[in-house]
């Protein structure tokens, strides 16, 4: 196969894909697609339209293709020194070094470790703890790219000097994940890096109140509504289901359901909870601990709020 036919069925592929998109935007009244994990998912009734994928290169078939195609350069550090004296002291075949010219190497090493700043080390430390995090929570490369410029604005201004390096670095990459409106919860984040929430906390503060108005960010509070998407799809509950619980909960809200200083997680984990006990197929009906357990809240919590939401939508059955 031709490289010209190969390219020629990718770019084919491609508009195809891009008018089934199309075909299947209108899945709700307001569609908002994104990407979410490789799919192309609507945020507001999270339909899964199709799936994503990008990056991939063109692939090489042919001895001459392969040839033209062979990289012959590794690819530069985004941060901290591109070149390196080696700790074993050997030259490039592999030979010790002599005495009288370890003192010279020792010399230059001291002196590339001294032209390299501050923010320069603090980038080389805090890059590759991100792309960890990122990877550990599947985290778009969009989002991933906020965080590491809120990051570097955060660190310029030196407000990480005596703090926890990670602890920043956690609360950016949050802090773009609210950005973007992507429904993950905060104590999801802090568990994957194994970092306090407390220290999160402070550092996330720092962001809120001095680099997100310089950078002309907003920070979106999530929302109980798409928490139920969420966890409607980790219980593998049906659309239905999820839209009965979205109802139900936007019902509560008009007849005075006070939602300030209420964690919205417990709010989605009842709707999703009420909604899967009202309907008459028990194969949808999930336990209030499976409840609980996704949405990382107590079951007192869950009863609570079932609680008031059952107070104001009297026809509800359960």
């Amino acid at each position: 196969m031709s490289y010209k036919k190969y390219k020629s069925s990718s770019n084919r592929a491609k508009r195809e894909r891009e008018q089934d998109t199309g075909q299947n935007e209108k899945c709700c009244p307001e569609p908002n697609i994104t990407t979410v994990d490789g799919n192309l998912t609507c945020t507001n009734c999270g339909t899964v339209i199709g799936r994503d994928l990008i990056g991939c290169e063109p692939r090489a078939f042919t001895s001459e293709e392969i040839k033209n195609r062979k990289r012959t350069e590794k690819k530069w550090r985004d941060v901290g020194p591109r070149t390196f004296i080696g700790r074993e002291r050997k030259d490039a075949r592999g030979n010790a070094i002599k005495a009288k010219e370890k003192t010279l190497y020792n010399r230059l090493d001291k002196i590339q470790i001294s032209l390299i700043d501050s923010l320069e080390r603090n980038k080389w430390e805090a890059k590759p703890k991100l792309d960890l995090l990122a990877s550990k929570l599947n985290i778009p490369f969009h989002i991933k790219e906020t965080a590491w410029r809120i990051y570097i604005e955060a660190a310029k201004r030196k407000l990480t000097m005596g703090r926890s390096i990670i602890g920043f670095v956690t609360a950016s990459l949050y802090a773009a994940i609210r950005i973007h409106e992507l429904p993950r919860i905060l104590d999801e984040v802090c568990d994957s890096q194994l970092v306090p929430r407390r220290t999160v906390h402070q550092s996330l503060g720092l962001i809120l109140k001095i680099i997100l108005p310089e950078m002309n960010l907003k920070y979106k509070p999530i929302t109980s509504r798409q928490l139920i998407y969420r966890f409607g799809a980790e219980l593998e509950l049906p659309m239905e289901i999820q839209n009965q619980a979205v109802q139900m909960l936007k019902k509560a809200k008009k007849r005075g359901l006070k939602t300030v200083g209420k964690d919205p997680r417990g709010l989605a984990a009842s709707s999703i909870y009420m909604a899967a006990k009202s309907s008459p197929n028990r194969i949808y009906h999930r336990t209030q601990a499976d409840i609980a357990d996704i949405a990382k809240i107590t079951e007192v919590t869950l009863r609570s709020r079932c609680k008031d939401i059952r107070n104001l939508i009297k026809e509800i059955k359960i």
